[in-house]
């Protein structure tokens, strides 16, 4: 109890508290859709519009978490909907599309970046840095969580149809199209929120590793949802405290323990881990 007191006791991690919450849970919930869609690839490649967005924000406005959060978002929107948007009226597929556009962007957020005069640490931006959220932060992370979450609960039953059965969907009369939108949308939003908390290159791992943690134990579409969001929470908070009492990168401290659980619910899940594996494998025949 000492030890939460001394914690809460300074804004800055109670900012990063709150922040853990909200990034925690809206990654688990979103996660859910990209790993039972099997979008993981995707989410990965759309994690790295970020970088050049952050280096076009810094060109136009100066390296600052105003300039990074905006430049990331409409570089990761554009290339995001850019590519859905080639797949649909073309017969080029959405990964390929991805490939052409991210790999261009990268490119130039490097050639910004050279024309960018600051001794800003950049790595900020690339592992993240949960502990050094701002207010403006916090407002951003709330508002963004809130629509991303509305609009997904909001549309759970056509994106849960969509995940499972694209072709069940649109015989349904649903827009294929336009729920593929929708998850893009949701995906690039949650990692633009969580860029100050682990950084661009390090968003997928807290976008996907919830959420297939949850899948190596459980069926049920809704609870991998909900308890992804949950295992997310308690990752990000977990990571706030440990970093106050070891003095270590909240970013890559936040990935060891994601890799950590998802690895234990590989090895240890009783009926998709590795030992259900095992033992399936050697128990005798009948």
């Amino acid at each position: 109890m000492n030890l939460i007191t001394d914690i809460l006791s300074y804004e800055f991690n109670q900012r990063a508290l709150l922040v853990a919450v909200m990034i925690g849970f809206m990654n688990g919930y979103v996660g859910g859709y990209v790993v039972l869609r099997r979008g993981a690839l995707f989410a990965s490649s759309l994690s790295h519009t970020l970088f050049p967005g952050v280096a076009l924000g810094a060109l136009i406005a100066g390296i600052n978490p105003y300039s990074a959060l905006i430049g990331a978002f409409v570089m990761a929107m554009v290339i995001g909907l850019g590519s859905e948007g080639i797949a649909a009226n073309s017969r080029i597929d959405r990964d390929a599309s991805m490939a052409v556009l991210v790999t261009a962007g990268m490119a130039a957020g490097l050639l910004l970046l050279r024309r960018v005069a600051t001794n800003i640490r950049i790595e900020d931006y690339l592992f993240g840095n949960i502990l050094g959220v701002a207010d403006w932060d916090l407002w951003f992370v709330f508002m963004a969580g809130g629509v991303v979450l509305s609009a997904l609960i909001l549309f759970q039953r056509p994106l849960q149809i969509h995940v499972f059965s694209p072709e069940l969907a649109a015989s349904q009369g649903l827009s294929v199209s336009l729920l593929d939108y929708l998850m893009s949308a949701a995906v690039v939003i949650t990692m633009v929120a969580s860029l100050q908390a682990v950084g661009t290159l390090l968003a997928i791992g807290l976008l996907v590793a919830p959420a297939a943690t949850m899948y190596l134990y459980l069926d049920s579409t809704g609870v991998i949802l909900w308890g992804g969001g949950v295992l997310g929470v308690l990752i990000a908070v977990a990571t706030v405290i440990i970093s106050n009492v070891v003095n270590i990168p909240t970013g890559p401290a936040m990935m060891i323990l994601l890799a950590s659980v998802f690895v234990a619910g590989f090895a240890l899940s009783p009926r998709y881990g590795l030992l259900a594996a095992l033992r399936t494998r050697h128990a005798p025949d009948h």
